[in-house]
């Protein structure tokens, strides 16, 4: 449960490493902040609104509550892209590769493995490794 909370006390800390753990337990974080929203505005109402129906009305509660959602999704943009940076710089890849996911599918599907992969035993360019193995010697 701790690791979940470290991108955001790691808030905008590009540098280092990310194990996978760290990474997918911040994912899930976030999916359960939204899913939980989601239900929020479910129920206030909030729905046509969500799917883009600029007819539907709105109550003021459900639209407080998409302000705070905005807020709270904006607030967590930051250690999103910092965890994702740490962590291909485990797997001994630039940040930069993030930007792939602009590609359409193809990019998503190639980040999601970099996600996946272990990352590198020892240390690396970019740090040591957080799981505090040895790197490979050759024979």
């Amino acid at each position: 449960m701790d690791m979940m909370f470290e991108p955001i006390r790691k808030y905008a800390q590009f540098t280092g490493r990310a194990r996978r753990k760290e990474y997918w337990m911040f994912f899930l974080l976030v999916i359960g902040i939204e899913i939980v929203f989601y239900i929020l505005m479910g129920i206030l109402g909030a729905g046509p609104m969500m799917a883009g129906d600029p007819t539907a009305g709105l109550n003021p509660v459900a639209g407080l509550l998409m302000l705070v959602y905005c807020v709270v999704m904006l607030g967590l943009l930051i250690p999103s892209l910092a965890v994702g940076v740490r962590r291909l710089h485990d797997t001994n890849r630039s940040g930069w590769w993030l930007l792939i996911a602009l590609i359409p599918f193809l990019g998503v599907l190639v980040l999601l493995i970099f996600m996946v992969l272990d990352g590198a035993a020892g240390d690396n360019r970019f740090g040591p490794d957080p799981k505090g193995r040895e790197g490979l010697v050759a024979a």
